[in-house]
């Protein structure tokens, strides 16, 4: 059985995953800035930088180590890491660029996983469905400490992703921190790296039922047709109610995730979004949704970030669904890129997130109507695999937070409470 984890961290994209997803709502048909222009008012605070170079320049015992590149971008990451927008505000190599300008397609090549960092650690976002990572056993939350028996703490996160990426077929072992209700384990798992092509979403009729699990795992470009087909297919087979699972989601195109909660929604905004100044900016609910009146409950947890978040925040503001699960991340800046002379580029938040009725994405998250944790460890089902089991199959699963949808749905009898254990009366 495939798994999914629950733990998740701000987005950043791993071995070629989608430009959209790592920029969030940044690419909203807008290309590259032009290049960024120099500021006329130079801080007190530059004599100090400029203090601290020249000494490095002329004392630091190794010269071979002074490579004025490396550290000017490290310099440049210093700053964007002290704004506090950890893993979303970022500085890109002009290399770094150019593969995530490639991957807007949704066509992705490496392991399959999604890495960010929290509290400086590199860790595991969530695996693709299906992919190599997912196969090899990597789950959401695992704490990357070593990447081929190099040690990656204090690493900076681009040169942890730059060691894990890699030609097809190549393979890379990576020694992992798994930690659940303060029990933790390490664990080294060897992946065979590959090029796979995941799509934004899958479906399929929950056995023994009337229900519809829609899972959306990227707000790709091809997210709004493929949620679109997937919604007519399941009214095709008969069904009359429906799940939408945005677990593990990392967000993506600003642009789908309005077009994808319109699919749901009939009329009003679906967020609103806000500069530096103050000024606010309302998105509309667009015309023609195919899913605008079927009973619907959404899966959420602290995978689900951006994007995912708008969607969960839009529906959940016009009491379109109830949210099952976990408080989302808190992914709410809009990236804005902007290129440098040499070729590599800043991304930079420049704007934030709200609800439609106002409520602050950044740093707050969405919360659940019903919370329901579930341990690192329980495996998420996913449409593939629910197509080879029984409904008793469903019910005896880890995965609580779908049981729970069902039963909010009524297509299955409420589920006892686990029986807890006393100590004997004297």
């Amino acid at each position: 059985m495939n798994s999914f984890g629950r733990w998740a961290v701000i987005t950043v994209l791993l071995v070629g995953l989608t430009l959209g997803s790592f920029f969030a709502g940044a690419f909203v048909g807008a290309p590259l800035m032009a290049q960024a222009q120099s500021s006329l008012f130079q801080p007190k605070e530059f004599d100090v930088f400029w203090q601290a170079w020249n000494l490095v320049q002329e004392n630091f015992v190794d010269r071979e180590a002074l490579n004025t590149t490396n550290m000017t971008y490290g310099a440049i990451q210093g700053m964007l890491n002290s704004l506090g927008d950890e893993g979303h505000t970022a500085f890109l190599t002009p290399e770094q660029l150019k593969q995530k300008n490639s991957d807007i397609s949704g066509k992705y090549s490496g392991i399959g996983a999604r890495i960010g960092v929290k509290d400086t650690l590199p860790m595991i976002v969530a695996p693709f469905d299906g992919s190599p990572a997912d196969k090899a056993g990597v789950k959401a939350g695992d704490i990357i400490m070593k990447v081929d028996d190099v040690d990656t703490s204090g690493m900076p996160l681009d040169e942890v992703i730059n060691m894990i990426r890699g030609e097809e077929g190549t393979d890379v072992m990576l020694t992992i921190l798994r930690v659940d209700q303060d029990e933790a384990v390490t664990l080294e798992i060897n992946i065979t790296r590959g090029e796979i092509e995941i799509p934004a979403a899958s479906w399929t009729m929950v056995p023994g039922t009337d229900v519809a699990l829609l899972r959306l795992s990227q707000f790709s470009a091809n997210a709004t047709d493929s949620v679109q087909e997937a919604v007519k297919e399941a009214k095709t087979a008969g069904a009359d109610a429906m799940i939408l699972d945005i677990r593990n989601n990392p967000g993506g195109l600003l642009e789908q995730a309005i077009n994808v909660s319109s699919q749901f929604l009939k009329s009003g905004n679906v967020l609103q979004e806000e500069d530096a100044q103050g000024n606010r900016r309302e998105f509309k609910v667009r015309s023609g949704g195919v899913a605008t009146d079927i009973p619907l409950v959404v899966l959420i947890n602290e995978g689900s970030a951006s994007s995912a978040e708008i969607l969960a925040g839009a529906l959940q503001d016009q009491k379109r669904a109830k949210l099952i699960g976990e408080t989302t991340f808190g992914t709410g800046t809009v990236l804005q890129p902007y290129q440098l002379k040499d070729g590599s580029a800043i991304m930079l938040g420049t704007k934030q997130w709200l609800t439609a009725n106002g409520r602050l994405i950044r740093k707050h998250g969405i919360e659940p109507d019903i919370s329901l944790d579930l341990p690192i460890e329980a495996d998420l089902l996913t449409p593939a695999e629910i197509k080879e089991l029984t409904l008793d199959d469903v019910l005896a699963s880890e995965d609580k937070q779908l049981i729970q949808a069902l039963e909010e749905l009524n297509a299955i009898p409420p589920q006892p409470e686990a029986e807890t254990e006393t100590e004997p009366s004297n």
